[in-house]
């Protein structure tokens, strides 16, 4: 028998609840071993009936009851989630998680306790969803020299961005219709912002360069200021605008990492990625690219990678290829040493401006829409430093994207 705590009984909680008991003789069959839920920590005053009778009253029930061997934490947030977790390896429990920032924050902390006490700490969950990310680096790609990873990895804005391309809403009303249909939350800031595909950039980029990197080294924009008219141009242009998250490792070890809007044509695998669905490209100095796509949120997906890592554990023990990295800290390089091209739009449609805007940016296009009093130039690859130089130098500038 495998007794399993779960602390927090909302989304992605529930879930997993839901999959070991709904599904109980298949992962069974799967690892020779029964698996039940012993217990439940959750602190809101009405929980669901059908688990009154396994609540734990407080974690210390959990820490010290020797019965249980896995703790499952969804809890989310950094404060409790990092005290039990911690305390749950000490005490020489498996840990699996689905808290990215948990992950980002501590994780190469927790790695090392748990190789200390000989337990497994696996996050699949906190990255991909249902995607697995996390083993396909540590055990698929284990020979390899991981150089670039790129990807989609916000259902949430990447259903925005669809929306706004596909029915001309808004920003606001793409973003309401994903808080109606669960998509967003109510305070949607982590997700819009670009935060939550940060942090799972500096989880990747560990697991990459195999050193410590922090979101807050990671430069981070989200898509608010995405308007219907840079999706406009985009079409015209044949591309497609998405929420990239990338990090590419030098031959130092070195990450140049982050998280921005970029316009993708048709020959990039990550322009048709549309909806909720996520899709990482990953390259390898031997394989070369890979690409992983499916559904990378929502609850079932999600607590789906929770318990795929319960049964890594049952069925594997410590015959698992080693997921770690160092607490040595990564340097990230700044923005501005990254190449790009870019897509600018400009306010004034003189046509002595528009030349002056196109020498200034020596390889490059001019981009116009029909009815609007602006236009737009797409340049050739440049280093963010020397763009920015460059465009000190023009007026009426109203906004910038980069492009893939």
């Amino acid at each position: 028998m495998i007794n399993v705590s779960i602390l927090g009984f909302g989304t992605v909680g529930s879930g997993v609840y839901q999959i070991i008991n709904e599904n109980n003789k298949e992962l069974e069959a799967s690892t020779g071993r029964q698996i039940r839920v012993k217990s439940i920590l959750d602190n809101r005053k009405s929980v669901n009936p059908d688990i009154a009778a396994i609540l734990a009253e407080k974690f210390e029930d959990i820490e010290n009851d020797e019965e249980v061997s896995v703790v499952v934490e969804t809890i989310g947030g950094t404060e409790a989630a990092y005290d039990f977790v911690k305390r749950a390896l000490l005490k020489g429990k498996n840990v699996v998680t689905s808290n990215k920032a948990l992950v980002e924050m501590y994780g190469s902390e927790l790695l090392r306790i748990a190789k200390e006490k000989n337990v497994a700490f696996l996050f699949e969950a906190s990255v991909g969803g249902g995607i697995p990310l996390i083993r396909t680096i540590g055990d698929a790609f284990a020979g390899e020299v991981i150089k670039e990873i790129d990807g989609i990895l916000n259902g949430t804005t990447n259903y925005i961005l669809t929306c706004m391309t596909e029915e001309g809403q808004s920003f606001e009303e793409a973003l309401h219709k994903a808080q109606e249909l669960g998509y967003a939350e109510r305070t949607p800031e982590a997700d819009i912002e670009g935060y939550d595909t940060g942090r799972k950039i500096a989880i990747l980029s560990s697991l990459a360069c195999k050193k410590e990197v922090k979101f807050s080294d990671i430069y981070t924009e989200g898509i608010s200021k995405i308007e219907k008219v840079d999706l406009e141009y985009a079409k015209q242009m044949s591309m497609a605008i998405k929420l990239c998250g990338s990090a590419t490792v030098d031959d130092n070890g070195d990450i140049a990492a982050y998280v921005c809007p970029m316009m993708l044509d048709r020959d990039n695998p990550l322009y048709m990625v549309k909806g909720v669905f996520n899709a990482i490209l990953l390259e390898g100095n031997m394989l070369g690219r890979t690409m992983l796509y499916g559904s990378g949120a929502g609850k079932l997906p999600t607590a789906s990678a929770v318990v795929s890592d319960i049964l890594s554990i049952i069925k594997l023990g410590n015959n698992r290829l080693p997921i770690e990295w160092s607490e040595e800290r990564a340097k990230v390089l700044p923005m501005d040493k990254t190449s790009h091209r870019y897509f600018i739009r400009f306010k004034d449609v003189d046509d002595k401006h528009i030349t002056r805007c196109r020498r200034a940016f020596a390889d490059s296009e001019v981009i116009r829409l029909e009815g609007l009093d602006e236009f737009a130039i797409l340049t050739g690859y440049i280093r963010e430093k020397d763009f920015n130089l460059v465009s000190e130098s023009l007026n009426d500038i109203i906004k910038f994207i980069r492009v893939r």
